[in-house]
C-alpha cells in the first residue's frame, strides 16, 4: 500500500555551496590581512597605542576565527540557529562549549559577533578603569567602582576562579598573556561566557606596573555551537539507527521471502506444469523497507499455493508483521486450509497483533490435475489473467482489509485455468499514486509482449523493464504463474 506522502511545496533548499564557499574564502583572505596589521603592530610594542592596536586585532582574528567556523557548520548542512537562553544546568557545567545565560531580550538584540569592553588595572596607583561595554557584560552599574584585580574572581563561577588566578598570576609575575574564557555571574544571577585577553605593562625597570586586558562576550556563540555540536550528535545517532533498523529489515525481509530473482523453485522440484518466477522491486527511496511479499510452495496434496501481500508501513515493524503473516499463511496452507477461511483466520490474527495493522492479500491454490485455481482476496488488486494476447482481471470474490474488522468471512472464487494461461498477482504499489493510471491497466496492456514470451522468467523480465524505473512511494512484488499442460 503506498504510504500517504503528499508535498504540497517544496521543502526549504539549504544555501549554494558555491556561495558558502566564497564567503568562507573571503573570510579567510580579511583574516590575513588584519593579521598583516597585527605583526605590524609587534614591531613597536612599546607604544600604548600600538598595543591597543595590536589587542584589538587579536580579536577581530578570534572573531572571523569563529565566523569561519560557522560558515564551515553552515557548509555541511548542520543548522547554526540562535538557543534561547535557559538557566544553568549540572549538564552544562564543564569549561568548554558550557551555554552561557542572560537576559532574554539581550540574547535576542544580539549577535554571534557580541560586543567587547575593556578594562586596565594600575599596580602603582590602585586605579581600575573599565569601559561602558564591560559593565555591561558583567551586568554591574556603571556608577559602581570598578573591580580590582583581588575582587575580580568574586565575579566569576567557583569552578573558573583557579582558572583566572592562574592567568593573572602568570600575566603579572612571568609576564606571560592572557587569553582564557571563564563563565561570569551577573548580579541577576545569569551567568554569561567571558573571554578575555590581556597582557602586562612594564616600566622603565622591567617591573609590571599595570595589566590591560579586552574582554568579549562569546555567550551566544558558545550556545550556537554547543547547539550545532548537540544536532550533529542527534542527527549522526538517527542516521546510525535509521541504516541498523534498515539493515534489520531487509536481512528480515531476504530471509523470509524466497529468491528475489530467477524462477522460483519448489522444495522437490515442485508441478513440472506451473512455469514460476517473481521480482521485488523496492521504492524509489531504498530506506523504505515495506511489508509487501510474494509466495509460491508445493502443498501435501500435490496443489500450490501462490500468494501476494502487503502490510502497511516501513522498517523493521512492517517486515517483522508480514513475516508474521506469511508464517502463519504457509502453516495453514500446509494444514490444508482453503483460501476464504484462510484469510478468515489471518484477519483474527492481525486484529489480535499487539501492534494494530492493515494488510492486503490475495490466496491461491491451484490443481494441476483439472486447471483449477481456487482464490480468495482481502482488499488486494485481482490477479490478471492473460490468454490468447489479450488479459483481464479475475471478479474478485468478497473480501476486506485484513485487520480492518473483526469477525470478517472472506468469499472463494474458482477460475479454470488452460494450458498457456498466464496468472499475474502483483500489489499495488507499481506505479506513483500521481500517474493517474492502475498498475493493472499498465500490466494489462503488456498482454501481446507476454504471448511473444518463452517463460514465466522472460513475462517477469518484460514487467520488470516497464516498471522498474518508475518513481514508486512505495515498494512492490509480482509473482507470474505459466500454465503448462
Amino acid at each position: 500500500m503506498p504510504s500517504p506522502r503528499y508535498a504540497d511545496r517544496p521543502a526549504p533548499q539549504p544555501p549554494e555551496r558555491g556561495t558558502v564557499d566564497a564567503l568562507i574564502s573571503q573570510t579567510r583572505r580579511l583574516r590575513g590581512g588584519v593579521d598583516a596589521v597585527r605583526q605590524d603592530a609587534v614591531l613597536d610594542d612599546g607604544d600604548p597605542q600600538t598595543r591597543w592596536q595590536r589587542a584589538l586585532c587579536e580579536l577581530a582574528m578570534h572573531q572571523l576565527d569563529d565566523l569561519d567556523d560557522h560558515l564551515g557548520q553552515l557548509r555541511e548542512g548542520l543548522p547554526t540557529q540562535r538557543v534561547p537562553a535557559e538557566p544553568l544546568t549540572e549538564a552544562h557545567q564543564s569549561h568548554q562549549g558550557r551555554p552561557a545565560v542572560g537576559d532574554p531580550g539581550e540574547q535576542q538584540r544580539g549577535s554571534l559577533l557580541s560586543r567587547v569592553g575593556s578594562a586596565d588595572w594600575n599596580l602603582l596607583t590602585d586605579d581600575v578603569t573599565w569601559s561602558p561595554e564591560l559593565y555591561q557584560i558583567f551586568g554591574r552599574d556603571p556608577k559602581s567602582p570598578a573591580p580590582t584585580l583581588d575582587e575580580l574572581p568574586a565575579l566569576i563561577v567557583p569552578e573558573d576562579q583557579p582558572l583566572l588566578t592562574t592567568m593573572v598570576t602568570d600575566c603579572l609575575v612571568d609576564g606571560r598573556p592572557i587569553d582564557g574564557e571563564f563563565q561570569v555571574v551577573r548580579p541577576d544571577g545569569t551567568v554569561r561566557t567571558v573571554h578575555m585577553m590581556g597582557e602586562p605593562v612594564l616600566d622603565a625597570d622591567g617591573a609590571t606596573a599595570s595589566m590591560w586586558a579586552v574582554l568579549r562576550d562569546v555567550s551566544e556563540l558558545r550556545r550556537s555551537q554547543l547547539a550545532v555540536r548537540e544536532k550533529g550528535e542527534s542527527l549522526q545517532h538517527q542516521r546510525h539507527i535509521a541504516q541498523t533498523e534498515h539493515r534489520i529489515a531487509v536481512e528480515l525481509q531476504e530471509a523470509v521471502l524466497p529468491p528475489w530473482r530467477g524462477s522460483l523453485r519448489f522444495p522437490h522440484g515442485g508441478p513440472q506444469a506451473l512455469d514460476l518466477a517473481a521480482h521485488y522491486l523496492p521504492s524509489s527511496s531504498s530506506a523504505l523497507i515495506g511489508g509487501d511479499w510474494y509466495d509460491a510452495m508445493e502443498l501435501p496434496d500435490g496443489e500450490s499455493l501462490l500468494s501476494v501481500g502487503d502490510l502497511t508501513g516501513h522498517g523493521v515493524t512492517a517486515t517483522s508483521g508480514m513475516a508474521m503473516l506469511l508464517g502463519a499463511l504457509r502453516g495453514m496452507a500446509v494444514a490444508g486450509a482453503r483460501p476464504g477461511p484462510l484469510l478468515g483466520w489471518l484477519n483474527q490474527l492481525l486484529d489480535a497483533s499487539v501492534q494494530p495493522a492493515l494488510g492486503s492479500a490475495v490466496c491461491c491454490r491451484y490443481n494441476p490435475e483439472d486447471h483449477t485455481l481456487t482464490w480468495a482476496q482481502a482488499g488486494h488488486p485481482a490477479p490478471l489473467l492473460f490468454r490468447g494476447g489479450t488479459g483481464r482481471a479475475l471478479t474478485p470474490p468478497d473480501g476486506v482489509l485484513l485487520g480492518a474488522t473483526s469477525g470478517a468471512s472472506y468469499g472463494q472464487a474458482v477460475e479454470q485455468l488452460h494450458p498457456g494461461d498466464l496468472l499475474l498477482l502483483h500489489t499495488d504499489g507499481l506505479v506513483p499514486r500521481r500517474a493517474g493510471d492502475s498498475p493493472a491497466s499498465r500490466l494489462l496492456a503488456l498482454a501481446p509482449r507476454f504471448t511473444e514470451a518463452r517463460s514465466a522468467q522472460d513475462c517477469l523480465r518484460t514487467v520488470v523493464e516497464a516498471f522498474d524505473e518508475a518513481e514508486r512511494e512505495d515498494d512492490a512484488c509480482v509473482l507470474i504463474a505459466r500454465i503448462g499442460s
